[in-house]
């Protein structure tokens, strides 16, 4: 039931306030404002900012879009499935999901892992297209993949994502691809 009041008095005061005063005119220099309209422009340069992270979200979406198309032509053949393991470094977990999406239509029947290092951080999407989920399960490949780069991962029968922090075991997770549709077909 003890409270603490802290408080500043006398030089330490007036050194306190013009210590705030200098940051508080920096921060105004920074945005090339005044001390009166700090707030606004504050408020305006965080909105720049979300509206240009969000056109970069669309261009790295549109970017792997566009390497769907590339992609699909180097998916192998296994047992008459289309195996496709890629590595795309820099593209977000939701990216990857678009473009999993997006092959399972251009290849028919395939099985599909896409992972890459975002963030300092492995993230893994799998995919099986719906007329394979009784044989092989993307949860069941992705507890696999994220397990060999130090993560947890799961997901729906045709659709599951996962990571992990070991970016040096991508490519052995990206390789159990084909030995898991050759075990399940």
């Amino acid at each position: 039931g003890v409270r603490r009041i802290e408080a500043v008095t006398g030089a330490a005061a007036l050194a306190y306030l013009n210590a705030a005063e200098e940051q508080l005119k920096e921060a105004a220099g920074l945005v090339k404002g005044s001390r009166d309209n700090l707030i606004d422009k504050l408020s305006a340069v965080l909105e720049r900012n979300r509206a240009l992270e969000k056109q970069l979200e669309q261009l790295q979406a549109k970017a792997a879009s566009a390497a769907g198309d590339d992609l699909s032509a180097s998916a192998l053949d296994v047992k008459g499935v289309k195996v496709l393991a890629v590595r795309l470094d820099g593209q977000d977990g939701k990216a990857l999901l678009a473009l999993v999406d997006q092959l399972k239509n251009k290849l028919g029947r395939a099985v599909i892992l896409l992972g890459g290092v975002h963030e300092e951080k492995v993230v893994l999407v799998a995919g099986v297209t719906k007329d394979l989920t009784g044989q092989l399960k993307a949860g069941d490949l992705m507890k696999q993949a994220a397990a060999a780069v130090g993560g947890k991962g799961g997901g729906r029968p045709d659709m599951a994502q996962g990571g992990g922090v070991d970016a040096g075991s991508l490519d052995a997770a990206l390789a159990l691809t084909v030995p898991f549709v050759e075990a399940g077909i």
